[in-house]
């Protein structure tokens, strides 16, 4: 798994099942695999299995609970399989597993009061695991506390510079402090750290993810379809470099240009669709044409302020799609 080798990960895994059928550790391990493949179902199954096997498995709860928050959206069953975990955690570094994970179903169900609550209650640590400091400062400049964040943050870019995570927060923590010029650098390092990065397993030839933008395209409601009337849509990796530097979020997974002036009809003249920001997100081949007609929708009510109140894509209409040209880079 540490190598990204999920086909001799699995062989391993199955051989453990050929030599005990009752082990925890197996289906655990084959639950971790299948999320990694994008297979969040079948991941749940293996995981409640090792659960089932040993009642007291806590990082088969927390990996459950996990691809119960995302990609599945089952918050309350995640909240349950955190309490039942927290319930036989023993240590630090498990108690603040548990406790981000809560704090991830919270926000993710809206409850942002609750999640901040989790997060003045986390472990201070020291960990074993040193990325859960990391996750603690994300977590806190989540909630507002960017006091809170800075020195954690800091501390994982100083610990693992090459971490691109790490390096996207400390971003936004210098935009937060009002340090443009610091912010772009942190930006700049992590869209690059994201250009090496291993593509996802499940992650989509060019033309297939192409076809997928058309599909979405075609989806949106007839005021949002009408803006894209003869655009030019460009599918790349990423937002290119001199696009960050122009203030330009790196992880964005839509972008809206050439807007036509005020007074005349709403269009734009240019969508840049980045796939492994949509994959990024999307968590799964499944998700990726319901994300990337999100970010189109986003995108556009952000971009052209006469659509803000446009309907969403359940009255979709049908018009026919603009091309779609490939780039290396935007």
């Amino acid at each position: 798994m540490s190598r990204g080798d999920l086909a001799g990960a699995m062989v391993s895994a199955q051989k453990s099942l050929e030599i005990d059928a009752q082990s925890p550790e197996a289906h655990n391990l084959i639950g971790y695999i299948f999320a990694a493949e994008g297979k969040a179902e079948d991941a749940l199954e293996h995981y409640k299995q090792a659960i089932e096997l040993e009642e007291s498995f806590v990082e088969a709860m927390l990996n459950a609970a996990e691809v119960m928050i995302h990609p599945i959206a089952d918050f309350d069953g995640a909240l349950e399989m955190i309490e039942d975990a927290l319930d036989f955690a023993e240590t630090d570094d498990e108690i603040a597993d548990a406790m981000l994970l809560k704090f991830d179903a919270l926000l993710h169900r809206g409850d942002r009061e609750s999640a901040a609550r989790v997060v003045a209650a986390l472990p201070e640590g020291p960990f074993e695991n040193a990325h859960l400091e990391f996750l603690i400062g994300r977590a806190k400049f989540e909630v507002g506390d960017v006091d809170g964040a800075e020195p954690r943050i800091r501390a994982a870019v100083d610990r693992d510079p090459g971490n691109p995570e790490s390096q996207y927060y400390l971003g936004l923590v210098l935009e937060a402090r009002g340090d443009l010029r610091g912010a772009t650098v942190a930006f700049l390092q992590s869209r690059d750290l994201d250009l090496k990065a291993v593509r996802p397993p499940w992650s989509l030839p060019e033309d297939q993810f192409e076809k997928r933008v058309q599909a979405a395209i075609h989806r949106l409601s007839a005021p949002l379809a009408d803006s894209l009337e003869g655009a030019l849509v460009v599918v790349a990796d990423l937002p290119g470099a001199e696009v960050v530097a122009e203030g330009v979020d790196p992880r964005l997974g839509v972008l809206v240009d050439d807007v036509s002036p005020e007074g005349q009809p709403p269009r734009a003249g240019r969508v840049f669709v980045y796939q492994r920001n949509v994959e990024r997100v999307a968590s799964g081949i499944v998700e990726i044409e319901e994300e990337i007609l999100r970010s189109l929708e986003q995108e556009l009510r952000a971009a052209i302020p006469e659509l803000a109140a446009a309907p969403s894509s359940a009255a979709a209409s049908e018009p026919p799609p603009p091309s779609v040209e490939a780039s290396e880079d935007e």
